[in-house]
């Protein structure tokens, strides 16, 4: 098993950043962010392998960076630029394999907020 647990959401205007964090309760090879605004399906908005291999959705591309500290076992994504239609509650999810994308992710954080404001 492996627990998840986010924090750093919060309320900011548009233009904004905010940093998200995910602490991990092991070490695990794929972790990614996830989203799901009200009414809407859950999107995947950034990966990180172990290896550092990172993938983002294009809405985000140039706005959000997906980082971890493997010796922490800590997941990161630093928004910047935000905008009102990135409100959501954000997910970190993990999975214990070497295939990160198009893939069931089995763990998942209980979500933080972030809510943009225009």
């Amino acid at each position: 098993q492996v627990q998840l647990v986010e924090s750093g959401g919060g309320s900011v205007q548009a233009g904004g950043s905010l940093r998200l964090s995910c602490a991990a309760s092991r070490s695990i090879y794929c972790m990614a962010w996830f989203r799901q605004a009200p009414g809407k399906e859950r999107e995947r908005v950034a990966v990180v392998t172990g290896s550092g291999t990172t993938t983002y959705r294009d809405s985000v591309k140039g706005r959000f960076t997906v980082s971890r500290d493997n010796a922490k076992n800590t997941l990161y994504l630093q928004m910047n630029s935000l905008k009102p239609e990135d409100t959501a509650m954000y997910y970190c999810a993990a999975r214990r394999d070497t295939a990160c994308l198009n893939v069931d992710y089995n763990y998942w954080g209980q979500g933080t907020q972030v809510t943009v404001s225009s």
